[in-house]
């Protein structure tokens, strides 16, 4: 055993923590057609915070001067989103081992000598001996940002009887820290249902608020929201129609919209992303960070600075380089800026999202392009039409041997294969209209020393290129009711229910009347009491309810029903 794992266990924080992390995994039920009634609180899903959610966390509580040393441990992608996954994820020992380690390490730097004045809300009677009353001003303090919530008594005692373990004062408030960093209550985004004044299954607001902070601004909720939550506001259609609004204007959205796309486009495929040194000798690990910021600095700077159509994310030419990007595109960059914005001339065949280095050079192999990978990809991504595992007796050897012609001609034997077709003849079309982009995403014109033929038929209209295949996804009406899908099943973390239809087809209706804009989308979904609606799962565990809440829950359903 580690001496990390044995300090942990020396304050008896080990078993607790270890204990409550295993009862946090909740396995979603399908969708109910009404919400059920309750008897009192119940948890009803947990979901293991992100990595980029818990640095976010971590800056918003204590400041962005402190540092996150740690290796996070690997997502799982489920129904095409990490979100939905996530809701699937524990923590493993060694995994845990990296977050009591990074919860020492903020504990220090919050808590050292330099930062106490600023960081402690109180002054001990005495630095050499643990105050209770100082301590618990601390807690609660820091502990409603880190659990989204207000502690509950046992909470606060539980971590007062470990603060009294340490050497002195803010040993011991170093020691309640650490163990706040390493509760589920802040590494899962625990939601819970609570009975509404007629028995039935609502959402609490503390995961009201939650919900709408982790989609748009991909952090846990502030102090206001927070407010709202205790108040009651957030059970009003105005109370949380006011805070999302707030959320949509901030700058911060900028930050939820970056999570999201970086979630939906599979960004993640960076980590492991390699390229063939002899054939691609300007590829790093430089130029794959450089392309993933391309396209998230692309995204922002369309959605959600410019308020620019969603659709068009597949034909701009604009988009942002730095000095490594524009070495692999073989454009001079002349800024003495870092990044600087770049438009393509039209005669580069570029055409949004699809010919940037992040799309072309992810879903290609590590020494040539794959037209099959690019439209598997471009069909799951944007259409969340997933294609199936080729059958296990499948013969690649025709379409692998790269000395028998060009990748089209290749192709053909599995387009025109009884057994294959139904799938390629999906897929390969619109991956091979990119072929004249290579698995760097650079331009060339030939392979083999023959002209690259990228005309393709898709939905049974001619294009040719990649500018074809961006005006084809620009047209279709599916690209964005794919987006509005995603958004919803990111922000819910909850996987595909056919009962979710009819609300769909409503939520893209009202995208498109509103001009296909992302951030009122954000907002449009946050604000629908579908976006809050309760799932029982079966085993679900009840929660006590702390006096002070149900008081005023009471207090505020009253005043409703006496205002109605």
């Amino acid at each position: 055993m580690t001496k990390l794992v044995q300090g942990v266990r020396k304050y008896g924080l080990l078993a607790a923590a270890a204990c409550a992390a295993s009862g946090a995994m909740i396995t979603h039920a399908r969708l109910p057609a009404a919400s059920p009634t309750l008897e009192g609180p119940v948890k009803v899903a947990a979901r293991r915070v992100t990595e980029s959610q818990y640095r976010n966390i971590i800056a918003d509580t204590f400041g962005d001067w402190v540092q996150v040393n740690a290796r996070f441990e690997p997502e799982r992608r489920q129904d095409g989103l990490l979100a939905i996954g996530s809701t699937q994820l524990s923590i493993t020992p060694v995994g845990f081992e990296q977050y009591y380690g990074a919860a020492r390490s903020i504990s220090d730097q919050v808590l050292s000598e330099g930062r106490r004045a600023t960081t402690v809300p109180c002054t001990p009677r005495d630095a050499e001996q643990a105050d209770d009353a100082c301590a618990a001003t601390f807690l609660r303090s820091y502990g409603e940002r880190l659990f989204r919530r207000p502690l509950t008594e046992a909470q606060i005692d539980a971590r007062l009887a470990t603060a009294r373990k340490g050497e002195d004062f803010y040993d011991g408030l170093e020691l309640a820290l650490t163990s706040l960093l390493i509760a589920p209550e802040f590494l899962f985004r625990i939601e819970v249902a609570e009975p509404d004044p007629s028995g039935a299954a609502r959402l609490d607001g503390f995961t009201k608020a939650s919900r709408i902070a982790f989609l748009m601004w991909d952090t846990g909720p502030d102090a206001e929201l927070l407010a709202a939550a205790k108040s009651g506001a957030l059970d009003t259609p105005e109370g949380l129609q006011r805070q999302v609004a707030r959320l949509q204007a901030s700058p911060r959205l900028a930050d939820g919209v970056r999570a999201f796309f970086t979630d939906m486009l599979q960004l993640d495929a960076f980590e492991g992303l390699t390229k063939d040194a002899s054939i691609y000798p300007k590829f790093s690990q430089t130029v794959a960070d450089s392309a993933r910021e391309e396209t998230l600095r692309t995204v922002v700077d369309q959605l959600v600075t410019r308020n620019r159509d969603y659709r068009d994310l597949f034909v701009t030419r604009e988009t942002w380089l730095n000095r490594s990007l524009a070495a692999v595109y073989k454009v001079p960059f002349v800024s003495q800026e870092e990044w600087a914005p770049y438009t393509f001339p039209e005669e580069s065949g570029r055409s949004g999202l699809l010919t940037q280095v992040t799309f072309l050079s992810l879903f290609s192999h590590p020494g040539s392009s794959s037209p099959t990978k690019r439209g598997v990809k471009l069909y799951e991504i944007f259409f969340a039409q997933p294609t199936p595992d080729p059958p296990a007796d499948v013969d690649f050897s025709k379409v692998q041997a790269s000395s028998e012609g060009t990748v089209r001609m290749r192709l053909i034997e599995h387009m025109t294969n009884e057994g294959c077709a139904a799938c390629h003849s999906v897929s390969d079309p619109v991956g091979l209209a990119l072929e004249h982009f290579d698995s760097l995403g650079q331009v060339r014109m030939l392979e083999d020393g023959k002209p690259i033929d990228v005309s393709a038929v898709l939905n049974g209209k001619q294009v040719s290129g990649a500018q074809g295949v961006g005006q084809f996804m620009r047209d279709n009406p599916r690209v964005p009711a794919t987006l509005v899908r995603n958004i919803y099943y990111y922000g819910v973390g909850r996987g595909f229910d056919e009962r979710d239809e009819t609300f769909f087809e409503q939520e893209a209706q009202a995208f498109a009347a509103a001009g296909y804009k992302v951030p009122a989308l954000f907002g449009q979904i946050a604000t629908s009491p579908y976006f809050m609606k309760v799932v029982i799962p079966s085993g679900a565990k009840p929660v006590p309810a702390r006096p002070e809440q149900v008081a005023t829950r009471h207090s505020a359903d009253s005043r409703r029903g006496a205002a109605r």
